[in-house]
């Protein structure tokens, strides 16, 4: 579904992602993690379209992302940042709805789908007519993942999406996050800082580490066969229950 094809990117002539190639398999969990400036965000807002490599480039389902594609391709990729990225001055619904209602969607189509997001998300309906600072984080989150699925894009990107919230609500959105890739079978690519989740979600996890991926695979081969002393360094840090230095074997 995604590929991304000797991509590089630099800032003020500083090497953030060296040039990588990636693909994301239709209907997965591909999880990006590493380091913090190891390019993982970059690469998703590459991805995405929001930034333009120096070199290389991205398809989406065979098509490429160029200047002139990159506004209808966003279009077939619902993307999820840190605390929903909601309009403060819109209403949970008019948030939601922004993008169909610029569209033309018809309102009776745009009434239902609302509804049926809100089921999804276990959002109450009551949540939809507040505006975003009277909402909880996890609340507001919750509204950023039902914009994210209002066209039902084939493609959802998240970065960090759970980083903000307190333990107890990021437990209850991770479940609830997983069911919804999984009964919806979109093709997800998920930025996250801590291993554990990147476990729980992922299909495959991708690790990054200076500007390059240092291993991909599932979390076990990560934990069990690192690729070199980074890769193990990078797991012991996130002191997962149970796994101590002579897991690393």
């Amino acid at each position: 579904m995604i590929v991304v094809s000797d991509v590089s990117k630099s800032f003020a002539g500083q090497r953030v992602l060296a040039p990588t190639n990636l693909e994301v398999p239709r209907g997965r969990t591909t999880v990006l993690i590493g380091p913090s400036g190891c390019g993982k965000s970059t690469l998703l807002r590459i991805i995405v379209g929001l930034i333009t490599p120096d070199s290389g480039g991205v398809t989406i389902d065979g098509a490429p992302m160029t200047a002139a594609t990159a506004l209808e391709l966003r279009r077939r990729i619902g993307y999820v940042i840190q605390d929903g990225g909601l309009f403060p001055h819109l209403s949970g619904r008019d948030n939601v709805t922004l993008l169909a209602r610029r569209l033309g969607r018809d309102p009776d189509w745009i009434r239902r789908r609302v509804e049926e997001l809100a089921d999804l998300v276990r959002l109450p309906q009551a949540a939809l007519d507040r505006p975003p600072a009277a909402l909880s984080g996890g609340q507001r989150q919750r509204l950023g993942i039902m914009r994210a699925l209002a066209l039902d894009p084939p493609v959802v990107l998240l970065d960090e999406p759970l980083g903000a919230l307190d333990p107890l609500v990021r437990y209850d959105l991770q479940e609830d996050l997983r069911r919804i890739f999984r009964e919806l079978a979109k093709t997800v690519v998920l930025v996250t800082h801590d291993m554990g989740e990147a476990g729980f979600f992922g299909d495959e996890i991708v690790l990054l580490g200076g500007g390059t991926i240092v291993q991909r695979g599932t979390l076990d081969a990560l934990i069990h066969s690192p690729a070199d002393d980074s890769v193990r360094r990078f797991i012991l840090a996130h002191r997962l229950p149970g796994m101590t230095a002579g897991d690393h074997r």
